[in-house]
This record gives structure tokens, sequence and C-alpha cells, in this order.
């Protein structure tokens, strides 16, 4: 097997290393003294220095510098190991290596190679040691080959040469440090091995067995890098072992799908990205191994999904060798992939390679030199989108439009070069077609109209287009009336009608980006296109874009749009017109009297003046069938008609006569699919008439109660449209509508699509503010949030990833919409408690279904959290405040909030939870002076009637109670400035007035103590100073205790130590509250409050 360097050798070099040789060896020497005494290998004692010692280790550490000197230092080496090995032949070139023997050079070479095990991995001279070892060893056996002559290939032992015997005692002595604790040992260890298996042609079978056992060990390391490297050296020796020759023993095949089997698992499965990047790019190409290497186009890694399309797809050689559904799989996962690198590689693949491939261009080669790019083929490209199945992956959610799209961008020479003249035209495939349509999409979107020029030169005028159009519309229709009469084989003519229809496809999509300026091409597609929506066989994609391209053509205006509407209305009659002309009988009867048939039991009337004749029950039950079809014809082009219409509803005579006879006629239909399509025109005709919305809204709730999975779906897409476009008002005024969206977004275990439309309908609602109601905003919010966390939509994808971006948003673009989490926030937490422990009761593993309650209420602080909410840039010289002088009174409300429920009946566990929110939110001094006072006043409170019992919660308690005391002695120390300021003087009676008054506006009713204390920190007196050293709060001792907690919090509580110490501080605080009279001192520390405070702010600052 010729060596796979370009999937192998993949070690970088380093940059040079600038310090001492000498500092780095001896370092290395005490590691590998170290690492040696941790393995069961002895490495040989130092012998005394010697001359070849000194050779070999100057060419060692040349090899550290730079790895542009290696080849001359493997000449060199070799050399010496020539002059070891061999007998001189000739005394002049004697040398001094001469008089040592084979073994001194072995051991003083793998004397060299022990120094750089040790060696960390940020080390770069580690890299350019082993890339020096193996380049050294490939060839010595090379030079010892080409002295011994032919070698059999086929020769299951490798001859005995210098090179080979060096190679076997090299691996021997590494082998055993691969086991060792240290992990750079073990990773370089790995890292020689597999490198010196990569670098060589062929491997004794003995030694083979030996390295495919270590390296077998290494893959279940707990170093990422050193699993790294065994992959990547057991890529190489399963790849030989597949191309051993196929009479080789049963136990060969045995062993070696076993460690395909072992790679193959940990590709799927390990948790390092390089791991299972390494073995993508090394792994044998296989037809067992494919299907994995090409899964890791999903990898969660973004760098191993890349490396799928610029590395593995293009080793593969031919891309037609690949499935069509893989072809088309890999294309749609690349070009959508969520990050940018991804989607350019997978672009570039398809445009560069694969185009090569079609045009028959021979793959770049080995040496990574790019290929020469052929010049443009237009056949190559037509086979390119082939072989993609452009008539399914062309639509509009295919993926052939962003390939073709990135093909034009990335390919200019193909944009010169293409011409379509009316041969082209004439002879149009449905991959020649796509090239037109994309070549003029991308003409016109791009490049900010610099394209333009092409589009005039190269496709032909509007009038043209029309001919065209009208010639491949004919087709179609042949080839579906051929189809219906089976003519011809069934499969052959299905696919020929599906081609014809896509062609037709695209050229009306060219149709829409036409400039109808040009009055001949204007009429000519006009007349065109009103004929062919008479058709009652048009495909209803066709009849889509007919009616959106009839739109375009007429009038933007009012006129236009009544005009647009009187010429689709007079297709949908010649449409119907097919069931009158095949009932003789019904000839003097009206529109609506037809409708009103199919309404009915789907048997012709008999009402009539003549006798109709008598039917056969297959006729009659074809005939229904046909009224069905026809009649679903008629609504669906009332439908598209519908889509393109923005009027109102009753200034349009047309719209009015259409709801009357059509659309509500259909509604009342016993046909299931005449009801369903009918029930849609009805829902866009309410979208341009709020009294029809309003009339019909009870109708539109009984198709959700009563209707199925689809029909639900349909009704709440209608309810959701009519509030947006009509507003929330109806939604206050139907208190049923807002139980529907309740019903919908709780009914995930039983109708998990209705719960994801259900969804995606309300963050619509909510974020675009469309609901205006607090209550009903706030009950839908509880409500997602609540999916969002449950187990029950655990397994709705679409759920889970709509409210995974719905909701921080949402928090995060209003302040308003943060207050509104605020509220519904507790309610939330406290029925996702009692869905936790219901799971509980039920022994069921809930860790696996739902996040803890911890974690939920993180993400409800964190979607609070002031500091994130978008706030617009302020103006230049406005005096701004920055990030750390945020508003927060949502997390002052929030506070006030956790008390009052703490202060209710909570159960013992939720208590916890919740009093640990308090630890978690954030208080600014720019908060308003109300809120801040009201939070600190429920916060004393909490800590004056020991609301919290354990100590977490109580920590969490006192750190919000500190920080709120340090803001309101700085509000404090304001006051009272302004107020001496004001006064113009200051005085003991003063200071006394404004301590009293702030004791009562913070709401103590007999604490002047308190209050003396608080305000102690504006003292500028003697007798304040004096004061504040007598009676300190209780501020600064909760302070201090938190502190202590937050250094080991996770430890708190867990201990009986803990606990003693808890109770302990709960009698001191008893002891205190009794002595104070509601009042805690601390007097056991003589600093004043106002250092303290000032020395805490600066130190904050700092940091």
């Amino acid at each position: 097997m010729p060596p796979r360097a370009t999937r192998s050798t993949r070690s970088s070099a380093g940059a040079p290393s600038k310090s001492s040789v000498a500092s780095v060896s001896a370092s290395r020497a005490s590691t590998t003294s170290r690492a040696s005494s941790m393995v069961n290998n002895d490495i040989p004692a130092e012998s005394p220095d010697n001359a070849l010692r000194t050779q070999v280790a100057a060419v060692f550490r040349e090899a550290q510098r730079t790895t542009a000197s290696h080849r001359k230092l493997a000449v060199t080496l070799r050399k010496l190991q020539e002059a070891c090995c061999f007998e001189p032949t000739s005394a002049k070139k004697s040398s001094t290596a001469a008089d040592f023997d084979e073994d001194d050079f072995n051991a003083e070479f793998v004397r060299c190679v022990l120094r750089g095990m040790p060696i960390k991995k940020s080390e770069g001279v580690g890299e350019k040691t082993i890339r020096f070892i193996g380049l050294f060893l490939r060839h010595a056996i090379d030079k010892d080959n080409e002295a011994a002559g032919e070698l059999d290939e086929d020769a299951s032992t490798m001859p005995e040469t210098p090179g080979t015997r060096l190679t076997t005692h090299l691996m021997g002595t590494i082998l055993p440090l691969m086991a060792a604790k240290d992990k750079f040992v073990r990773y370089r260890s790995t890292q020689l091995i597999s490198h010196i298996i990569n670098s060589l042609d062929a491997i004794d079978d003995d030694l083979f067995q030996k390295l495919r056992s270590g390296l077998l060990k290494r893959i279940r390391d707990k170093e990422a890098m050193v699993r790294s490297q065994a992959v990547l050296g057991l890529g190489r020796l399963a790849g030989n072992q597949i191309d051993a020759e196929p009479d080789s023993d049963d136990s060969d095949d045995d062993a070696a799908s076993g460690l395909l089997e072992k790679l193959l698992e940990v590709l799927q499965n390990d948790p390092s990205a390089d791991v299972r990047r390494q073995l993508l790019v090394n792994l044998p190409i296989l037809p067992t191994t494919l299907p994995f290497l090409l899964e890791r186009a999903r990898d969660q890694d973004a760098a191993t999904r890349r490396a799928v399309y610029s590395r593995l797809l293009p080793a593969l050689g031919d891309f037609r060798h690949l499935s069509l559904s893989m072809r088309e799989k890999l294309l749609r996962w690349g070009l959508r992939d969520r990050d940018e690198n991804v989607r350019k590689a997978a672009g570039r693949l398809f445009r560069e390679r694969w185009i090569e491939d079609c045009a028959g261009t021979p793959p770049p080669a080995e040496t990574g030199q790019p290929a020469e790019v052929s010049p443009p083929n237009l056949d190559a490209l037509l086979e390119l989108l082939e072989r993609i199945d452009v008539v399914n992956a062309g639509g509009e959610n295919g993926v052939g439009l962003e390939a073709m799209k990135g093909f034009w961008e990335g390919r200019p020479d193909y944009r010169e070069a293409m011409f379509f003249d009316d041969n082209f035209f004439e002879t149009l495939s449905a991959e020649s077609v796509f090239v037109v349509r994309t070549f003029n999409d991308f003409c016109r979107s791009e490049g900010n109209g610099k394209f333009e020029s092409l589009i005039e030169e190269k496709l032909p005028e509007v009038t043209k287009v029309a001919f065209y159009l009208e010639r491949y519309i004919k087709v179609l229709i042949d080839a579906i009336q051929r189809f219906e009469e089976q003519e011809v084989d069934e499969e052959d003519e299905e696919e020929d009608t599906a081609e014809q229809e896509f062609i037709v496809e695209q050229l009306l999509h060219i149709a829409l980006t036409l400039d109808y300026s040009d009055e001949v091409g204007r009429r000519k597609m006009f007349s065109l296109l009103r004929q062919t929506l008479s058709i009652a066989e048009l495909p209803e994609e066709v009849t889509k874009l007919t009616v959106t391209v009839l739109r375009d053509i007429c009038a933007p205006d009012a006129a236009g749009e009544k005009e647009f509407c009187s010429i689709v209305l007079e297709a949908v009659a010649d449409v119907h017109d097919t069931i009158v002309d095949d009932v003789p009988q019904n000839d003097d009867e009206s529109f609506h009297s037809a409708r009103s048939e199919v309404s009915g039991d789907s048997t012709p009337t008999k009402s009539g003046k003549g006798k109709s004749p008598e039917v056969s029950e297959e006729e009659a039950a074809q005939k229904a069938i046909k009224e069905i079809m026809i009649n679903m014809k008629c609504l669906h082009i009332v439908q598209c008609m519908l889509s393109n219409v923005s009027g109102d509803l009753q200034q349009n005579d047309h719209l009015v006569a259409m709801l009357n006879n059509l659309v509500v006629p259909a509604v009342r239909s016993h046909e299931a699919p005449v009801r369903e399509r009918g029930l849609v025109c009805l829902g866009l005709c309410s979208l341009l008439d709020r009294s029809l919305a309003e009339e019909n809204l009870t109708l539109f709730m009984h198709f959700f109660s009563k209707g199925h999975t689809e029909l639900q779906i349909t009704a709440l897409h209608i309810l959701t449209d009519i509030l947006n476009v009509h507003g929330a008002q109806l939604l206050s005024s139907n208190p049923t509508l807002l139980k529907i969206y309740i019903k919908a977004l709780r009914s995930g275990a039983k109708h998990p699509e209705v719960q994801a439309a259900a969804t995606v309908a309300a963050s619509k609602l909510l974020l675009g503010r469309v609901v205006n109601d607090h209550d009903v905003s706030a009950e839908l919010l509880k409500t997602l949030v609540i999916a969002y966390f449950e187990p029950a939509s655990a397994g709705n994808q679409s759920v889970r990833q709509a409210l995974n971006y719905f909701l921080p948003v949402f928090c995060y673009s209003r302040a308003e919409n943060q207050d509104l989490m605020r509220t519904v926030a507790l309610d939330a937490l406290h029925t996702l408690y009692n869905v936790r422990e219901g799971f509980d009761d039920d022994d069921a593993d809930v860790d696996d279904e739902m996040v803890s309650l911890s974690t939920i209420a993180a993400c409800l602080v964190d979607w609070t959290d002031p500091r994130k909410c978008y706030a617009p840039a302020p103006a230049a010289g406005s005096g701004a405040v920055g990030e750390k002088h945020v508003n927060a009174d949502v997390h002052l409300d929030f506070a006030n909030d956790i008390i009052e429920r703490l202060s209710g009946s909570v159960p013992k566990e939720e208590k916890k939870i919740i009093a640990a929110l308090l630890g978690k939110l954030y208080v600014s001094p720019a908060s308003s002076e109300p809120k801040t006072r009201e939070a600190y006043v429920a916060a004393c409170d909490a800590v004056d009637t020991q609301l919290l019992a354990d100590a977490t919660s109580r920590n969490a308690l006192y750190k919000l109670h500190v920080a709120l005391g340090k803001i309101v002695n700085a509000l404090d120390v304001t006051a009272a400035a302004a107020a001496e300021a004001a006064a113009g003087g200051g005085g003991g009676g003063r200071y006394g007035g404004r301590s009293v008054s702030r004791a009562s506006s913070v709401g103590f009713d007999a604490a002047p103590p308190r209050a003396t204390s608080a305000s102690v920190s504006v003292s500028r007196g003697g007798s304040a100073v004096a004061e504040g050293q007598q009676r300190e709060v209780k501020i600064k001792e909760e302070e201090m205790e938190d502190e202590e907690v937050l250094e080991g919090v996770e430890g708190v509580g867990e201990g009986e130590e803990e606990e003693e110490e808890a109770e302990e501080e709960e009698d001191d605080d008893d002891d205190d509250d009794d002595d104070d009279a509601g009042t805690v001192v601390h007097r056991s520390r003589e600093q004043s409050l106002v250092d303290e405070l000032l020395s805490e702010e600066e130190e904050e600052e700092e940091l």
C-alpha cells in the first residue's frame, strides 16, 4: 500500500524556541527521571560523556531550532549511524564515530529521544523533535533498502537492517511510557509512535501487534490530547489491515473489523472535537466507514463539520459515487449550516470540486497543489444539476437555489460565458431552465445592480419570454391529459409531467422579475396568463405563480386591484363551468346553486323540469369527485387571489360577490376538503374587513375546538393573523379566545404540532406588542415559560427552539417586558416545582426530563437582569450613566415579591430555591429612591423577624441587605449634605432632626437608635463620630458573614458543624434584638461604618 502522507502527517511545526538548550535539556532530564519512575521501565543509567554523544546531541539540538534543516541533519545523523554500523571502506574515511558500534549509536539516539518525552504540548521544540525522528527513521530505512537491493513486498517479516533494528529498539523503549502517570509523557510517547507509524511504509508484524495493543489502550485515556494521537496512529493501522491480502486468516479479519468498530465508536461518542476530527481525516474510506464519516457533517463542532467539506469529501474522489439522497443531504446540511465557515466550505466544494468532476478534470495531486480549473462548460453544469435532482431540490425550500447563488458568485468565468439564444430556449430541460432562472435572480438581486447589463445582454425580451411560456404551458397541459388518459407508461409519464411543470414554474419565476414597461410584451403576457388561469387541469403551484404574475402586471393602485380581482374571478367562473357543462339539467341554475349542490350530499339535484337520466353508482361517484376537485380548484384560485389583495373588502364588489357565492357555501359544505379550504379563504377575507372578522371569530374558535390536528393549526394561524391585523381588542373582548391559546400551548402531550404552532403564534403576539392587556400578556408569558421547562415539551424540539430564541429576545428588548417576566416568574416557578414534585412521586428519573429548579430560577433572574436590557445609545454630552449605574427597579420589585412570597406558606424546598434568588439580584444606586427604601425596609424586616432559617438562605438575604444598606446610607449622605447646604451651616440639632426624619421615612416606628447608627456615615462633627464609634449597625456584621459565606458557599449547611454555627448565629441575633429593642448593634470592632463603606467602595472600583 502506498503511504498516505496527505492524510496522516499533520503535525505542525511550532515557533523556534528561544530558551537555552542547556536549560531545556536539564529540565527534560529531571522530568524524564520523574516520569520514568512512574512506569515499570528503567531508563539505562547515564554513561560517561563521549564523542558520539556530543555529535548526536548536536544534531538533535539543531533539529529543535527549525524544520528547514531537518533533511540535512538527517543525512548527517545517517552518516554517524553508518560509521558506527559498517566498517569504513578506507582508512582515510575513518572518523571518531568509527570507534563506536551500532548498540552505542542506538543507545545515544534513544537517550536523546527520551529527553523529549516530558516536553509540554505548548512547547514547539517537542513537535520539531518528533518530526525529525520520523524523518530520520524513514531516511535510514530507505538507505538500508537501497543498499540491500530489491525487496519482496509479499514478505511477512522485514529484513534485518540497522534502520529496522533502531526502530524496533526505539519502539520497545517508548511503548511502556504510554502508560506513564504524567500526561505529557503519555502524550509525547503516543505522538511519537503515531508519527513513526505514519512515516514508515512497513513495520514488522510482531511490532505491529504491540503497537496496536498499546494504542488501543490510549483511546480511553482521560486526556483528549493523548486520545487524539492514539487514533492518529490507529487510523493508519486500520487502513493497512483492510488492505491486507484477501486470503489472510479469519483471526486477522476479525481483528481488523474489531479495530474499525472501536474507532467508529470513538468517532461517534468521543467528547473531544479534536479526537473526532483526527478520526474523520485518518480513517480509511470504505463502504462500511463512509456513512459514519459523512455523519460528521452534523457534528456539534463547527471545525469538524468544516473538515467534512474541505478535507473528507475532496479526498473521496468523484462525488457521483455517492447516492442521490446523500448528495442532497450533504449539500443542504453544508449550505444551511449555522457556521459561516462551513457554509463557505460547502459552497466551494460545489462550485470548484463537484463541477470539475462533471467536467472530467482529474482530482488534485496528493502534493496539495490545486489542479487546473477547466474552462466553463455548460454541459458539465447541466450534469451537476441533474446529479442533485434539481426538479426536487430546485423548489422554494430546496437547496438548489442556495447552491447556484454561491456558484454564480464564485465562478465569474461561468457568468461571462453563459449565452442563452433561441435554440437554448426552444430545447429547455429542467436543468437548463434552472440555470436561466438562477442566473436571472443573481444578476437582479446581487451586486447592487452592477450585473443588470448581463441580463440585457443574455436574456430575451418580455415578448419572447411570453411566447416561450405559452409553448411550454401547452406542452404541460398535453402531458397532464396524456397522464390522465394513461396512454403511455404511468411512471415515465409522471416524471415527464413533473419536469414540464418545473419548467413552467421557473419561467413564471423569471416573469415575476421582468420589466413590463414594454406595452406589447405586457399585453401578450397578460392575455396569456388570463387564458392559462382558466385551465382546470393547471397544477396548484403553477396557478399560484400565475396569479402572482398577474397581480404584478396590473397597476398597484385600487383600480388595478379591482381589475385584478375581476380577471381572476372570471377565470374562476370559467373553471367552474366545467361542472355545468357535464350537467345539462342544471344549465339554468346559478353559480350559487351549483355550489349548494356540492355542499349537499354530492348527488345531482332533483329539482328541474326534466328528469335526469339514470346513471350508475360508479358514474355518480366519479361525477361527485370531479365536482369536489373543480370546486377545490376554484377555492385555490380565490385563495391565491386573496393573498395578493390588500384593499378594503367592502369597497370591492367583486370580492363581496365572491364571498357570498363561493366562500360562504364552501364553509357550509359537508365535504371536509372543501370546507377546510373555504375556511382558509374566509380567514383571508377577514383580514380585509374587521366586521367580518368579528362576526366569524366564534366560527374559527369552533373549528379549533372540534377539528383535527391540521385544522386546529389552520384555525390558530387564522386567529393570529386576525389579531395581528385588527389589534388585540378582539382578544380582550373575547375571553374564550385566550383560553384557546392556553389550551393549545398545553397540548404538548397529545398534539405536539399544535403546541408548536401555538408557541410561534403567541411569541409573535407578545414580541410584536400586539397584546397590550397586562393580564392577558402575563397569562400567555407564564404559559410559555412553563412550556419551555416542563418535561412534556422535552421531545418537542420545535417548541424548545422557538422559546429558546423568543424568551431572551422578548425580555432584553424592553424594560416593560422584563417587568412582565418578573410578575410571572414566581408563579411559573411554583408551577414547575409542583410538576417536579409530581415526577418524584412517580419515581421517574426527573433529571433526564427536566432541568433543576435552581437552573430555572437562575434563568428567570437572568432574563430580568436590567443590565442586559436594550437601551438606546445616549446622545453625546448627555451625561448618561454607564452599565454600573443601570436602573434596577425591576430587581427591587423582584426582591419585594420574593420576600412577600417567603412570608407566606411555601414548601421548605421551594423556599430555599426562592430565597437563593435574593443573592443573585442586581442592586444599583441608579434605582429610584422610593423603591430602594421600600426594598431596604422589606429586607430589614426579614432580617429582624428571622424569616429564613437555613444558613444559605440567610446569607443570600444578608447580601441583599448589605447592598441596599450601602445605597440607603449614600442617599442619606446626599440628603444631609443638601439640607446642611440649604440651612447654611451644620449643628447637632439639624443632624439629629435629619436622622429622625430618615427613620420615619424608612418605616421604623420607634427606632431612633437605628436611625442614628444608620446615618452616622454623614457625620462631620465630633459628636457624631464619637457616637458612630460607640454604636455600629448590624449591617457590618452581616457583611462580614456574607463574605465568609461567599468563600465557601457550597459547604454551608452540609455538615453538622455548619448547622450548629448557624444556630449559634441565630441565638446571637435573638440576644442582640432583645438588648437593643429592634436595633441590632455590633460593638466588637472600632473602625467606623463610614471608613468601612468607603474602603469597600474603593476596592470595588479597583477591581
